[in-house]
């Protein structure tokens, strides 16, 4: 990694993506950071059957900005940043578009990685772009479903 500084970040709302995430981090040497809701999401909270269902009613609104419970106070200690989250409507949830606004990410690398029951990254970059300042290189990485070797993890990790 040529001593980039790594962190890997990641909301997990099943807890399915936490775990890649820790096996992400481990295979890249990485500190980790959870981004939590401020508001934990409940079961409820995450039927997308129910239109009324708080994670429903938050991916309908473009403009939606989930707060979230902590930030993180060195991310200026950081030259590559791992994004991870669950597919959510083709898209990523929109705390992770709170999370990219919380902080200057000009001259860092973003790699985004995701998990998801069926669908791929869809328009998830675009839709995250404008989150993040112009500078800032933010790319889509992988889909990290099923079991991936830590070994796996360090080869991708090292093209960054």
């Amino acid at each position: 990694m040529n001593n980039k500084k790594i962190l890997v970040a990641y909301f997990s709302a099943s807890g399915v993506t936490g775990n890649v995430a820790k096996t992400l981090a481990q295979a890249a040497q990485a500190d980790i950071f959870e981004i939590k809701p401020k508001v934990p999401y409940t079961g409820a909270d995450l039927d997308w059957m129910n239109k009324k269902a708080r994670s429903t009613i938050e991916m309908q609104d473009k403009m939606s900005r989930p707060a979230i419970a902590e930030k993180l106070s060195n991310m200026d200690d950081y030259d590559v940043i791992f994004v991870g989250f669950p597919i959510w409507w083709h898209v990523a949830p929109t705390i992770i578009n709170t999370f990219l606004e919380e902080y200057d990410f000009a001259g860092k690398t973003i790699v985004l990685f995701a998990t998801s029951g069926s669908s791929g990254f869809g328009k998830t970059v675009a839709n995250l772009k404008g989150s993040c300042a112009d500078s800032t290189n933010i790319s889509e990485g992988k889909l990290l479903n099923g079991r991936i070797s830590k070994e796996e993890l360090t080869a991708w990790v090292e093209s960054f």
